[in-house]
């Protein structure tokens, strides 16, 4: 599951080009009914990845409406694990960060519940955001100091869940006053000595601690 970034093609992590590099084949979203790449920012930017690459690979559009309905997200699970039947490593692809109102994770289920031995071999692989894009096309700070940050949806289709992430936390301090919920505790992340543990640590012991509280769905 590869993100994509906010549309420039040089805004790729080495990540995202690594896998392009060792998939046989790539998913690409299209909202064209007859499933052509003619308006696909996704498609354009995958092109332009492969060129950079000096590589070429297969490419087939996976049809994604964008209505919002478990019947899409079934069709497009559906279509990247078929893909598997002649393929052994598939990329499928999201504008953005795929943490960010992607479908990534709708798909995944599906997957995790249609074929259980393949999700437990996918990889999610982040991306620039449009928002930290955004910041620094302007030269503008998202947050400062103790500023906090808020990402909302503009025209929300049922309630909103939050899910909260804690930053800059104090060496030492306990954690209680952070209260209960689905926490998940990042340390150190992709240093040598990192750790992820699926609750809240009951007191911080390194700087580059992150707390993330999960919404509830």
């Amino acid at each position: 599951m590869v993100s994509l970034g906010p549309g420039d093609a040089q805004l790729l992590t080495y990540k995202a080009l690594e896998a392009f590099r060792n998939s046989d084949l790539i998913c690409v979203p299209t909202k064209s009914e007859d499933r052509s790449f003619t308006k696909s920012i996704s498609y354009a930017i995958v092109n332009e990845a492969l060129k950079l690459l000096n590589i070429e690979r297969e490419i087939i559009p996976v049809y994604s409406p964008m209505r919002f309905q478990q019947s899409d997200w079934i069709h497009e699970a559906e279509t990247i694990l078929k893909s598997f039947q002649q393929h052994q490593t598939v990329s499928f692809v999201t504008i953005g960060d795929a943490g960010i109102y992607s479908s990534i994770y709708y798909l995944l289920e599906i997957i995790k519940t249609k074929a259980p031995n393949i999700y437990q071999t996918c990889e999610v692989i982040p991306g620039v955001t449009s928002f930290s894009a955004a910041s620094a096309e302007v030269k503008k700070a998202l947050c400062l100091g103790d500023e906090e940050l808020h990402i909302r949806p503009i025209n929300p289709r049922s309630e909103v869940h939050t899910t909260e992430i804690l930053m800059r936390p104090k060496i030492g301090m306990h954690t209680k006053e952070l209260g209960e919920g689905d926490f998940y505790t990042f340390e150190n992340m992709y240093l040598h000595d990192a750790k992820i543990t699926a609750s809240k640590v009951e007191k911080v012991k390194r700087y580059m601690t992150l707390f993330i509280k999960f919404a509830k769905r």
